[in-house]
């Protein structure tokens, strides 16, 4: 499977690691409009604030299923590139790139 996506941004590691953090948008998502919020990378915690223990409860569900912000970004995949990798490649925002995934396969196994 090969699908094609444009390059959103490209964050260093949150832990200062060698490595960087290229989230993706599907071309899809970009002619459509819907642009999600920019959230940390790899779904980094959130604050969210309640003024009553009856709203956290009402939201405690919409909080965990990633709804409230506490989760991935939708519509955006995001990779993990070492330095090398990503110096290679030469990514900047904006460039167009495609993702091709295929299954090992196995044999006797």
């Amino acid at each position: 499977m090969k699908k094609e996506f444009v390059v959103k941004s490209i964050d260093s590691a949150p832990d200062g690691a060698p490595y960087v953090v290229v989230s993706l948008s599907s071309l899809k998502d970009l002619k459509e409009g819907t642009q999600p919020q920019q959230q940390p990378p790899f779904g980094a915690p959130k604050v969210m604030g309640f003024s009553n223990m009856n709203d956290m409860m009402k939201d405690l569900n919409k909080m965990m299923s990633g709804m409230g912000g506490a989760g991935m970004q939708s519509g955006v995949t995001q990779l993990k590139l070492e330095m090398h990798e990503y110096k290679e490649m030469s990514l900047s925002v904006g460039d167009k790139v495609f993702l091709e995934l295929s299954k090992a396969e196995t044999l006797g196994v």
